[in-house]
């Protein structure tokens, strides 16, 4: 089998129900394009199928090459089958080979002459703009001596990858002419990349090159002009580098002495004289270091991705007014995500409450066993209801609560971080979480103890009902601050043990490709960072808990911090301090793990302008090609299509004049999608 077609081993591997799924929907797809020809058959033309399905904008005389992918008889229309088989070509990891292949073979033959070659380069842009030779000795290693050889499928990749290359040599060859120390001026030497790169010389390059290149020397040895052209070539695989350089070292920025030595053991394609180019490109204030994000400059887009877009409208000032609505959208979206949390979990917290608030030196007044003793009686004696005992005042306060810690710990990370690098040091880290707990306790406090005091009236059995604004007024407006210092003892460390710990298994899970964190991540991530923030603050929460509480008739009330601390120790020995330690952790692991869960993802869901949570969608990623095609009609492995198509220019050279009749496409949420309509390059 060659490139024309899919082997029947290729075609097994596919999963079979997947295929299935797909094959119908492919169908109804292609009859939304197709019309009826002189036979009665459905087809789809050929400068439909490229223009209005595949959405490559390429000259009117390229489409019938183009369209060659699908068209194996040339008849200017494309039949089901066709359809069908360049879905299955698009699975493959090197369709584009595949494809460029069934561009050239003209006749569909199986094979290739020099001449079929030629016919689909030179309607290339960078054929038009830099001639390249046919009768050299390269071109005669590839078809003979007298360009008669016919070219095997299986021979075809290694040829055409190798043809951007020589198209270089040649370009600088003739450069050279009149040149006697065998360099080029440096103006020619960017007009010409310029020229044969096409789509991968980013606008950056266009702007900067120039400029930085002089710097240092007006005159272009061939030895630049090829280490930048495979600089270019390469950056993805530099990028992969200087990527798994940084998630080693665990830095935003690394040297060029760091990135070399990893370089030498990834690959040999990447020489010093790339990465000496790589750092006079990117390396702006002369620091010795860069950073990953600066690759978007020498990373082509064909498509502007929803977080540039994002990030370009977050460099623009906000209003005054625009800052109060972003504050009370972070407000009511960090409300939400609270409620959800407290309600999850409260049934834990009150038995967490009911066993702390158990005196264990009298035998009589042991009402729990353990945790589950405590659910089980609660939920036998007081009912459904009785887990629930308080949970009002607490849905009440969490608001403000969490709004408060969450806005707080935000506003300190972003005065700790780095704006060039956006790294944080460790200390900003903890002391942001660490302020964040102090800010939230003149919320945490009352709501704490008119709650704790209405989770344990349901021990006492009694006609009355108990309710918040009874205990409120009991307490009086002092005495809803009652054990605040131990509250604020529990609170600063807490969140200066969670927030950094939930940062960095965040991004330990997040995708290394797109940066997102998917919803099951984050809802792990802010779970276990519960685990050792909530343990470890126990003692303050026994020690808050006894100071808050209603005393019970005959037992002497706890009085400060300090004494109550002792009295604990004295009375009940060490063992008091981390009583309903395993059910704070039950409670507050999955109560945060939820609440930052549904904060985040109601931040992607409902973004709102300035303070629109900006993470790319799935499949979006800064400096590359978005690979799914631009049609929501581009499914299975057509939404390979425009990272295909990339290749094919990229990689291999082929990349034609623009028509500028089609760029790009506008897609709602509803699925809908426009043709937006701009001025070509072509």
């Amino acid at each position: 089998q060659h490139y024309k077609s899919i082997t029947f081993i290729e075609i097994l591997a596919m999963s079979l129900e997947e295929r299935a799924t797909t094959g119908s929907a492919l169908r109804r797809i292609f009859k939304k394009y197709a019309i009826e020809n002189e036979q009665g058959q459905l087809v789809i033309p050929s400068v439909v199928f490229v223009r209005d399905f595949l959405r490559w904008d390429v000259s009117d005389e390229a489409v019938s090459l183009v369209a060659r992918v699908a068209d194996l008889g040339n008849s200017g229309s494309i039949t089901l089958d066709e359809f069908m088989a360049v879905e299955r070509i698009m699975r493959m990891p090197d369709a584009h080979f595949r494809l460029a292949f069934r561009m050239c073979d003209k006749k569909g033959k199986g094979n290739i002459t020099v001449e079929d070659y030629m016919g689909v380069m030179e309607a290339t842009q960078a054929y038009k703009e830099v001639q390249f030779t046919k009768d050299c000795s390269w071109m005669k290693l590839h078809f003979g001596r007298n360009l008669q050889r016919h070219m095997r499928p299986d021979e075809f990749p290694q040829f055409i990858a190798s043809v951007p290359r020589e198209h270089i040599r040649q370009a600088f060859q003739s450069l050279i002419k009149d040149s006697t120390d065998g360099s080029i001026d440096a103006m020619a030497y960017c007009d010409t990349l310029a020229k044969l790169k096409g789509p991968s010389f980013t606008k950056y390059l266009r702007d900067n090159l120039l400029g930085i290149m002089t710097a240092q020397t007006t005159r272009i040895s061939y030895s630049y002009f090829t280490a930048l052209n495979a600089l270019i070539h390469n950056i993805e695989l530099v990028k992969q580098i200087f990527s798994n350089v940084v998630d080693k070292l665990e830095e935003k920025e690394i040297t060029k002495d760091q990135f070399d030595q990893a370089a030498w053991r990834f690959s040999e394609a990447i020489t010093p004289v790339q990465t000496t180019l790589l750092w006079r490109l990117l390396d702006h204030d002369n620091s010795g270091k860069i950073a990953l994000k600066d690759f978007a400059l020498l990373i082509p887009t064909m498509t502007v991705s929803k977080q540039t877009k994002a990030k370009e409208e977050e460099s623009k000032p906000i209003t005054a007014s625009q800052q109060v609505a972003v504050q009370a959208y972070r407000f009511g979206m960090s409300s939400v995500g609270g409620a959800a949390g407290a309600a999850t979990v409260y049934p834990i917290d009150l038995v967490k409450t009911r066993l702390q608030n158990q005196v264990t030196t009298i035998a009589d007044e042991v009402l729990y066993k353990n945790s589950f003793d405590c659910f089980k009686k609660v939920l036998k004696f007081e009912g459904f209801r009785g887990l629930y005992r308080g949970i009002l005042p607490q849905l009440c306060g969490v608001a403000p609560e969490k709004a408060i810690k969450m806005t707080t710990n935000d506003a300190v990370r972003q005065y700790f971080t780095d704006p060039k690098s956006g790294s944080i040091p460790f200390y900003g880290e903890v002391l942001a979480g660490g302020m964040g707990g102090c800010a939230q306790v003149m919320f945490t406090n009352p709501i704490e103890i008119v709650k704790i005091r209405l989770q344990i009236a349901g021990e006492v059995v009694s006609n009355n009902h108990v309710t918040a604004m009874q205990v409120a007024k009991e307490l009086g407006f002092a005495g809803l601050y009652k054990g605040a210092r131990a509250c604020l003892l529990r609170d600063a460390p807490f969140s200066a043990i969670y927030f950094p710990t939930y940062a960095h298994l965040k991004k330990g899970f997040a995708d290394r490709e797109t940066g997102v964190t998917s919803f099951p991540k984050i809802l792990l991530s802010a779970t276990l960072a519960g685990v050792p923030s909530a343990s470890l603050v126990t003692p303050a929460d026994v020690i808050k808990t006894r100071l808050q509480v209603k005393p019970k008739e005959g037992v002497k009330p706890y009085t400060g911090l300090i004494s109550c601390a002792k009295r604990l120790y004295r009375e009940e020995g060490m063992a008091v301090f981390w009583k309903g330690a395993p059910a704070r952790m039950f409670r507050s692991s999955p109560q945060f793990g939820v609440t930052l869960g549904v904060y985040e993802m109601l931040q992607r869901w409902f973004p709102y302008g300035p303070a629109k949570h900006i993470e790319p969608p799935k499949a979006q990623k800064i400096g590359t090609y978005i690979p799914y095609g631009a049609n929501p009609d581009h499914i299975g492995g057509y939404r390979n299509t425009e990272r295909t198509f990339a290749n094919l220019e990229q990689k291999l050279g082929l990349w034609f004049p623009r028509s500028g009749k089609i760029v790009s496409t506008e897609i709602s949420k509803s699925g809908d999608f426009k043709i937006v309509m701009t001025e070509g390059r072509g």
